[in-house]
């Protein structure tokens, strides 16, 4: 294993910091959180908000949930795997967390909304969970946050106008409690990271 001087070391961890201030240098004053998901604290190509009615017609940012950890998830009602897989791994995780899911909340984004109805994506979201929230943008505010949050959508024709799929960013991003960006959580990994990564965000 190769060893360095520590002037060496001090030149490094300076200039780590002063690109990021985040990475894991010895040094650099409190090393960040180990997440098992992608750490995106202090990266400013996403977006930092959003606004987006929920199902009941009321506009949500992320002001409305300052104190939780917020779930960021970009999906729709007929996504015949990964959106029901994944909101089914939340649902595990924040059964998990006991009463630390009250400071969780999953914010779920149709990427549809031609066909998610306020009461169709209501019922859907709430069958996963009481406390989640479905979130149906105008196709204009769609297009806004996907750009803010590089989300790929694209509908793909079936055999008739109304048999359609859509493809999309399979992930989600998470805010910590005081509306900072920390996360971006790949889909199909179970609960554990969840689980994880929420508990080291909600201390």
């Amino acid at each position: 294993m190769l060893k360095h001087s520590p002037a060496r070391i001090v030149r490094a961890c300076l200039a780590a910091c002063l690109v990021g201030g985040m990475l894991f240098l010895a040094g650099c004053g409190k090393s960040a959180p180990a997440f098992q998901n992608l750490d995106l604290t202090g990266n400013t190509q996403f977006g930092s908000d959003f606004s987006m009615p929920d199902t009941g017609g009321t506009l949500r940012t992320l002001a409305d949930y300052k104190g939780k950890a917020v779930v960021l998830f970009f999906g729709y009602t007929h996504c015949p795997d990964v959106c029901p897989t994944t909101m089914a791994e939340l649902t595990q995780a924040l059964q998990q967390l006991g009463p630390d899911a009250k400071r969780v909340q999953v914010l779920f984004v149709t990427v549809d909304p031609a066909r998610d109805t306020p009461p169709v994506l209501s019922q859907y979201v709430k069958a996963f969970d009481p406390s989640f929230v479905g979130l149906r943008p105008s196709d204009a505010q769609l297009a806004k946050v996907a750009k803010d949050f590089r989300v790929y959508y694209a509908k793909v024709p079936g055999k008739t106008p109304d048999n359609y799929t859509m493809d999309h960013t399979a992930a989600s991003y998470v805010f910590d409690p005081s509306g900072k960006l920390r996360l971006f959580v790949r889909d199909g990994q179970g609960a554990q990271p969840w689980v994880h990564d929420l508990k080291l965000l909600l201390d």
